[in-house]
């Protein structure tokens, strides 16, 4: 199934064209490749489960959620909006998360990037290999499921590397702008790697689409 992308996911989600009432309901993204365009690195059964089950799922959960705090919303109930937050986070993190994660990768990514996302990667990191290490291991670090991200601080004007728990938007929680996300989610590589999260983590780079990860940084300097 080719497909669009939607990549400003990082920044918001993308509404979709049916509404309930005047608030728009969020879709899930088509790929922008195949679900075995990624071999043999990740596998095509894997890609199709993890964007047709996973993240359809975190969508339909997500639109549920906000139907709920909408009716609670129109309540004056505080007390349920309190309670949707954790719902919101986790499916409205899955979703942006995937929407992110999705684009960043591409059957003609590996390699290194260019230009002033690899000047930038050298500045802060010290070298590209270095960068790759470290995102690494901070990757294999996960505890349970997570993320490793690499991110960009607004504040500071640099790139920094980091890791959210379950489905926490990197930005939402760290306030970090995403570039690169790599899901260490068991659902994203055990079909294919078992429970070596390490050797996961070796075969992505060879995906990883650089030239969204680079127009991701430069429009977040903007």
């Amino acid at each position: 199934m080719l497909c669009r992308a939607v990549c400003s996911a990082g920044r918001r989600l993308s509404p979709a064209a049916s509404t309930a009432g005047s608030r728009h309901k969020h879709s899930l993204p088509d790929l922008p490749y195949d679900y075995g365009a990624l071999e043999p690195h990740i596998n095509a059964q894997i890609m199709q489960l993890h964007h047709s089950k996973h993240h359809a799922t975190y969508v339909n959960n997500l639109n549920a959620t906000e139907e709920k705090y909408h009716e609670a919303l129109a309540k004056g109930d505080v007390t349920t909006q309190v309670a949707l937050q954790p719902a919101l986070k986790f499916n409205g993190g899955g979703h942006i998360n995937h929407s992110i994660f999705w684009t960043n990768l591409s059957p003609n990514g590996g390699g290194e990037p260019k230009g002033e996302l690899l000047e930038a990667i050298k500045r802060d990191f010290g070298s590209f290999q270095k960068f790759k290490e470290k995102l690494t291991a901070v990757s294999v670090g996960v505890q349970g499921s997570g993320w490793g991200w690499l991110g960009f601080n607004k504040e500071q004007g640099r790139l920094q590397i980091a890791a959210c728990s379950n489905q926490d938007p990197l930005q939402g929680t760290t306030g970090l702008v995403p570039l690169l996300g790599i899901d260490v989610w068991e659902h994203a590589y055990y079909l294919q790697y078992k429970n070596v999260r390490p050797d996961y983590l070796k075969a992505i780079w060879n995906v990883i689409n650089w030239q969204n990860v680079a127009e991701r940084y430069a429009a977040c300097k903007k």
